[in-house]
């Protein structure tokens, strides 16, 4: 295992994890060697009388049910499948260079090779062993594995088919040079030989066989309740052994990884302090690539076909805009990792199709709901397809709200067509007096299932609905930030205006002589179930039954959320049922049977490939409802540019879809219509339109 100071520690630690594991044994056997002793010493004649038997037959009974126990928890931890990754397996037919490179990086650190290479849709890289018998040799999975001649788990030596498989980052392959890539792997190939010491993978062995057990426990205990009290017992004690040697396996990894860190510092030292800058940069236009990209073409039931190769055209793209990156563009003319495969397209493909599935939930394999696209069919088949779809949604839910086609008939040429007037005209005419409207706590903006956003942002110089603050009432200054903390008088009278650092407590109640009806706004209120159809006949203003606008929108939001309100009732109620449509539409495409989901890293390797285990990884929370309002006029302003002045839809590799005008790309858009969604005021949208020629009274194509 070498000398390394790590190394020493690492064995060190492991001793102290099967430590737990003979104290384990021992206390099952304590009553089974009380049971010897007492049938020695009444054998002998030493122990006898009425006492001693009694005390026999308690011990022998104690110390079978004991050993029966830990008979079957010893079994289930064996037995137990530990989790696995789901990689894109590479054989040595598939890519011999890499494997060769992988091979004399090992006679280098002098470690043993990798049993295999297998590659992950993430930029990292780690080694996974998979040498329990429940893994085997897999048969190879059409469309995310690449078999060769060797399988789709052929080892690089016979004799070291026990050393464990090396998942290296696909965004790698693409982005970083050949020698980049040599230098980031050596730290990770090194790590093999602390793996090969028997003290390390026994202690390993043990862990992994513990954290397996306690996920098939809580599954099976789940799946049948005849068996829940025993596997309650058998998750108990696993939990009890895991807690026991937890701290000295985290510190066995970290003296593994020290050694290995301090092995590969003889191998290409300079080049990895460099490497490491792609491997940041990379992380970057991945992540970017995912959330700007991918995920809008995986909504449509459509998987970008080369996702690794789109990251090189996002990063190159980056280092353009870029003067901090323009050093890294100077890199592409050197020979990339990708060559060392024999087809990357096909391997590209299989790792999209993965990521795919991995960060969306999307299904195993292409299909007619599910079929590839290619990049430069992005902006037809997709982004044209999502701008018309949204803007033919939002027309439904304004249908459903009763929201009349056109202003006025004798204006327009085709009164009942749909046309982008129709949404600016319903959002900002008739808008209540500020002072006159109160609102709860809750935010009309934000649908019940979703948290708090974590993904990217918008645009640069940007602000999206849920992040730009907004004042707790109209009639404040709009300058001012208003606090997240709930009002401590919840019984104060909740349409006076707020100071600048308070907020509607969660138990505020609107105030009933304060809130507008929607009838006297001249719209008819839809309830949430009613679908789209035609509009029903207004209530009377005075009819006491009527749900004023406030009741209505406070019926889309759970209590105790204590985002500040908006400024635009009628885009909140908008963007409340607008919302619901689109939770009714991804529900209906939910499969409803199978298994329910586990955690990642929580179950066996079967579960992991459960068609109800994906997503394992979501990109981002749901979007609230105000975000979904925004892209949904954004998405409407958008079509009728394309209808009206020919504008095209494009693709930009680090914003997602984009409108060109005139072959270029329009960047001042998103604000426009946030100020409209938010504060009711077109003023800026309209100026932009009349900049442009877009005639927002004339119909559009919808899809």
């Amino acid at each position: 295992m070498g000398v390394e100071v790590g190394a020493q520690a690492a064995r060190a630690r492991a001793l102290a994890v099967l430590r737990v594991r003979s104290r384990a044994l021992a206390v099952a056997l304590l009553p089974a060697a009380a049971a010897v002793i007492l049938g020695a010493g009444g054998a002998t004649g030493h122990l006898t009388g009425p006492g001693w038997d009694d005390a026999r037959v308690v011990v022998y009974t104690v110390a079978a049910v004991v050993l029966l126990a830990a008979a079957v928890i010893a079994l289930v931890i064996a037995r137990a499948r530990p989790a696995v990754s789901p990689t894109v397996a590479v054989a040595e037919g598939a890519a011999p260079d890499l494997y060769r490179l992988v091979r004399d990086l090992a006679d280098r650190l002098d470690v043993p090779a990798p049993s295999s290479i297998a590659l992950t849709p993430d930029c990292d890289s780690w080694l996974e062993d998979r040498t329990h018998p429940a893994h085997g040799s897999p048969p190879p999975r059409d469309g995310d594995e690449i078999a060769g001649p060797g399988g789709a788990h052929g080892p690089l030596h016979r004799r070291t088919a026990a050393a464990p498989v090396l998942v290296i980052g696909s965004p790698f392959l693409w982005w970083m040079r050949v020698g980049e890539l040599r230098a980031v792997l050596a730290p990770v190939v090194a790590g093999t030989g602390p793996s090969a010491h028997p003290d390390i993978a026994a202690a390993r062995r043990f862990v992994r066989g513990l954290d397996a057990a306690v996920a098939v426990c809580v599954q099976q205990g789940g799946r049948h309740p005849v068996l829940r009290p025993v596997c309650s017992g058998i998750g108990w004690v696993a939990r009890l052994m895991l807690r026991g040697c937890q701290l000295h396996a985290g510190e066995m990894e970290r003296g593994v990884a020290a050694a290995a860190a301090e092995r590969a510092q003889a191998v290409d030292y300079g080049l990895r302090i460099v490497a490491q800058e792609q491997v940041g940069l990379a992380y970057a236009g991945w992540d970017r690539l995912l959330t700007r990209v991918a995920l809008p073409a995986w909504r449509m039931g459509r998987w970008p076909s080369r996702l690794d190769a789109g990251v090189v055209a996002a990063l190159t793209e980056l280092s353009r805009r870029d003067r901090l990156a323009e050093g890294f563009a100077s890199r592409l003319g050197e020979r990339p990792a990708c060559d060392l495969l024999e087809e990357p397209g096909t391997v590209d493909e299989a790792a999209s199709l993965l990521a795919a599935r991995l960060f969306h939930g999307g299904p195993p394999e292409p299909g007619p709901e599910w079929s590839p696209v290619a990049w430069e069919d992005y902006p037809d088949e997709v982004v044209d397809r999502k701008w018309r779809t949204d803007a033919a949604r939002l027309h439904r839910v304004l249908d459903a709200l009763g929201v009349r086609r056109a202003p006025d008939p004798t204006t327009v040429r085709h009164p009942g067509g749909p046309t982008l007037a129709r949404v600016l005209d319903h959002l900002t005419d008739g808008l209540p007096p500020a002072p006159a409207v109160t609102y709860g706590p809750s935010d009309p903006g934000r649908r019940p299932t979703e948290q708090p956003a974590t993904g990217t942002g918008p645009l640069p110089g940007t602000a999206s609905a849920a992040d730009k603050p907004r004042p707790t009432n109209p009639s404040q200054n709009p300058g001012a930030s208003p606090s997240h903390h709930p009002n401590p008088n919840p019984s104060q009278n909740p349409s006076q205006n707020p100071g600048p650092g308070q907020a509607l407590g969660p138990g505020s109640a609107p105030s009933a002589d304060s809130s507008l009806s929607s009838a006297a706004q001249g719209e008819p209120v839809v309830p949430l179930e009613a679908g789209p159809g035609p509009a029903p006949a207004a209530a009377p203003v005075d009819h006491p039954e009527t749900p004023d606008l406030a009741h209505l929108v406070s019926a889309f939001v759970p209590d105790g959320d204590d985002d500040p309100p908006p400024a635009n009732p009628r885009s909140a109620a908008l963007a409340a049922r607008l919302g619901a449509e689109v939770g009714r539409e991804e529900a209906a495409v939910v499969p409803t049977d199978g298994p329910g989901p586990l955690a990642a890293g929580q179950g066996p390797d079967s579960a992991l490939w459960d068609d109800a285990a994906f997503p394992l990884f979501p990109l981002q929370p749901p979007r609230t409802d105000r975000e979904l309002l925004a892209d949904h006029v954004t998405a409407m302003v958008c079509c009728a540019a394309m209808d009206t002045v020919g504008a095209t839809p494009g693709l930009d590799w680090l914003d997602g879809p984009t409108l060109l005008v005139d072959g270029e790309r329009v960047p001042d858009l998103t604000p426009r219509v946030l100020s409209l969604v938010e504060d009711g005021d077109a003023g800026p949208l309209r100026t932009w339109l009349v900049e442009l020629g877009i005639r927002p009274e004339k119909p559009v194509r919808l899809g």
